[in-house]
């Protein structure tokens, strides 16, 4: 299964677009939002996704009452541990405690955001991924990330 993760969208909805044309011509089959989409109506392009879609909720993300509703309720709280292919996955969007959780070795996958920097590790048998920013704003290099998670790998793929 691959799963498009990504991150810190920030209302970009150009970026937006273009990530959503990257996953579905990887087949992409989840979509997974490590938080600061900013506003309710990016709903609009990430909803056209005809795939699985979780998300959490960024330190930007202003009307979390709005963004809930205009997500179907697939936006959640940090941490948010669910279980995907049956592959353990939690997600949050600041780093504080993801180096932790990947060395306790209870998750197959530590997704967060935040940092707007692309990253990628194995931390014992933990996938560690950081999609960078999608949103491109603060650093200007637009990156999502896609993962195969039966094989455990990843990559990250920048938006042209």
């Amino acid at each position: 299964m691959k799963i498009g993760i990504i991150s810190d969208t920030h209302d970009n909805l150009v970026n937006l677009k273009k990530a959503l044309d990257i996953f579905n011509q990887q087949n992409v089959n989840h979509i997974i939002h490590a938080g600061d989409f900013t506003s309710p109506f990016t709903a609009k392009i990430l909803m056209e996704f005809k795939g699985g879609f979780s998300g959490i909720f960024g330190n930007n993300d202003g009307d979390k009452l709005l963004l809930s509703k205009a997500f179907n309720g697939n936006i959640f709280s940090q941490p948010y541990v669910f279980n995907l292919s049956q592959k353990k996955i939690v997600v949050l969007h600041e780093p504080t405690v993801v180096d932790a959780l990947a060395e306790s070795g209870h998750y197959d996958l530590v997704i967060y955001g935040h940092t707007h920097k692309a990253l990628i590790k194995q931390v014992k048998n933990t996938l560690v991924i950081n999609p960078g920013e999608a949103g491109s704003w603060l650093y200007g290099k637009a990156t999502v990330a896609i993962a195969n998670i039966e094989k455990m790998t990843a990559e990250i793929v920048n938006i042209v």
